[in-house]
C-alpha cells in the first residue's frame, strides 16, 4: 500500500463562523483505494498559497510512500531545504497529511487510531468550550459584557461542561507584547467575578489571552485574576519569548498554558525545559501531527505537565486531537466547538455528551466526512484564517476586540 492521490478542500464555516474563516481539509487516497482525511491548521499564508505548499510537501516527501512510514516522512519534511528546524507553514502542511495517514492505517487494520497509539487510556475525554453569545445576546457587545458571559457560562454548565474559556483582555496586535490598559484588567476581573459567581465550583475558568502582553503586563493581569483561581492563564506573552513566559509562570499563581502556535517537539521541549508552562495546548493540524504530539505528551510526563489539545478549526483536527487524548495518561482536557456545521461535516460521528466525548471503535479517525457539504461552502474571502490587528491598545476608550476572526452575520 502506498500514498497515491491528494485532494484539498478549503471550506468556510457559515455564520457566525466559530472556528475561523476557513478550514483546509486534505483527502489522501492510497493505491488500494483507502481514503484518509486530515486537516491543516496553518494560517500564516493564504489558502491558495497553502494549497501549493501542501501539494509540494506531498509530492516531494510522501507520494508513493507506505503510510506506515510516518517517522521517515516526518524527517524528510523536517529536514527539507537543509533546515531541520521548526517551520510553521511546512509543518502545518505535513500535519494534516500525517493525520490522513493515521486515518488510512486505522481503516486498513479496521482499528481506531488510538488503538495504534497504545490503546485506550481514557474511557472518556473531558472537554471545554469558549463562551459564545446565546440567542438573546447582542453579538457586538457580548465580548465586553460580564453578565452575558456569566449567562453563557451557566448555560454551558447546564449542558454538562466542567470548564469554560473566555478572553476579555483586549486586542492582539501585530505590535507585539503591550502593557494592558487598566480598563482591560478591570474588565478581566469583572468577567472572572461574574462567571465564578454564576457557576460556583461546578466549572473551571480558563482565562484565554493570545500572547498580547509584555512580561510586566502579563504579571499585573495574572495577579489580579488570582482570587478567582482560574485553571490556566493561556499564552500570556508571545509564544517565542519562552524565558519571559517562564518569568510570568514564576510570578503568577495560576498555571500557564501555551502551544496553539507552536510546532514540533523542538518548540514544546524548550517550553518544558524553561518551566514556562505546565499545560501544553498543541493544535495537531499545525504541531507536527499525531505521532509528533504523542512524543511531546511523553516528554511532558517527565516534567509533570499535562496536555490540553487546542481547537480553533474544523472537526477533522478535532478528531485527531481526541484520538491523541484517548491514548495519553497526562490528559487534562480537550477543546471543542459545537456548531451545526462542525457536526454536519462529520455526520455526527463524534458528539459531546454531557461535557465529555467517548470515542467509538470505528476504524481510523472514526469520522464520516460529508465531502459534498465541504465543497458546497468554498472560501471566497481574502482574510487569513485568523488575523491580528494593526491598531494599538486603546488606553482612553477601552477595547472591544472580538478575536482574530470576528463573528459574521451572513
Amino acid at each position: 500500500m502506498h500514498l497515491k492521490d491528494l485532494d484539498i478542500i478549503v471550506t468556510a464555516p457559515p455564520a457566525p463562523g466559530w472556528g475561523g474563516r476557513y478550514w483546509i481539509l486534505v483527502k489522501v487516497t492510497t493505491d488500494t483505494g483507502i481514503v484518509g482525511w486530515g486537516e491543516c491548521y496553518a494560517s500564516s499564508v493564504g489558502p491558495d498559497a497553502m494549497r501549493a505548499v501542501i501539494e509540494d510537501v506531498f509530492s516531494r516527501h510522501m507520494e508513493g510512500e507506505n503510510p506506515e512510514n510516518i517517522e521517515l516522512m516526518f524527517r524528510r519534511v523536517y529536514s527539507s531545504g537543509f533546515t531541520q528546524r521548526p517551520d510553521l507553514t511546512v509543518m502545518g502542511a505535513f500535519s494534516g497529511l500525517e493525520i490522513a495517514c493515521w486515518d488510512i492505517l486505522g481503516k486498513a487494520r479496521n482499528r481506531p487510531v488510538y488503538a495504534l497509539l497504545g490503546g485506550r487510556m481514557n474511557e472518556r475525554i473531558r472537554t471545554y468550550t469558549y463562551l459564545y453569545p446565546l440567542p438573546h445576546h447582542d453579538m457586538d457587545t457580548f465580548w465586553t459584557d460580564p453578565d452575558a458571559a456569566a449567562e453563557s457560562a451557566l448555560d454551558c454548565v447546564e449542558r454538562g461542561y466542567t470548564a469554560v474559556k473566555f478572553d476579555p483582555a483586549g486586542p492582539y496586535t501585530l505590535r507585539g507584547g503591550h502593557m494592558p490598559a487598566m480598563s482591560d484588567i478591570s474588565m478581566s476581573v469583572a468577567f472572572c467575578k461574574a462567571i465564578r459567581e454564576a457557576v460556583g465550583d461546578k466549572a473551571d475558568l480558563l482565562f484565554g489571552t493570545h500572547g498580547q502582553f509584555n512580561t510586566g503586563g502579563a504579571i499585573r493581569l495574572g495577579q489580579a485574576l488570582e482570587p478567582y483561581s482560574p485553571l490556566w492563564y493561556e499564552e500570556p506573552t508571545p509564544p517565542d519569548n519562552i524565558e519571559d513566559m517562564a518569568r510570568v509562570a514564576r510570578n503568577v499563581r495560576i498555571p500557564v498554558a501555551t502551544g496553539e502556535r507552536m510546532t514540533t517537539k523542538a518548540e514544546f521541549g524548550a517550553v518544558l525545559r524553561a518551566g514556562a508552562a505546565e499545560i501544553l495546548q498543541p493544535a495537531l493540524g499545525r504541531a507536527g501531527g499525531i505521532w509528533e504530539m504523542k512524543k511531546v505528551a511523553a516528554m511532558a510526563e517527565c516534567y509533570n505537565a499535562q496536555m490540553a489539545p487546542h481547537l480553533y478549526a474544523g472537526p477533522v483536527e478535532w478528531a485527531a486531537n481526541l484520538h491523541l487524548a484517548t491514548s495519553i495518561p497526562n490528559l487534562l482536557i480537550a477543546e471543542t466547538i459545537e456548531t451545526d456545521f462542525h457536526d454536519a461535516l462529520i455526520r455526527s460521528s463524534i458528539r459531546v455528551e454531557n461535557g465529555f466525548v467517548r470515542l467509538s471503535e470505528a476504524p481510523g479517525l472514526g469520522i464520516d466526512v460529508d465531502e459534498d457539504l465541504a465543497r458546497a461552502h468554498p472560501y471566497r474571502g481574502e482574510g487569513l484564517h485568523l488575523e491580528m490587528r494593526e491598531e494599538p491598545c486603546d488606553y482612553q476608550n477601552g477595547n472591544n476586540f472580538q478575536g482574530g476572526a470576528p463573528a459574521t452575520s451572513h
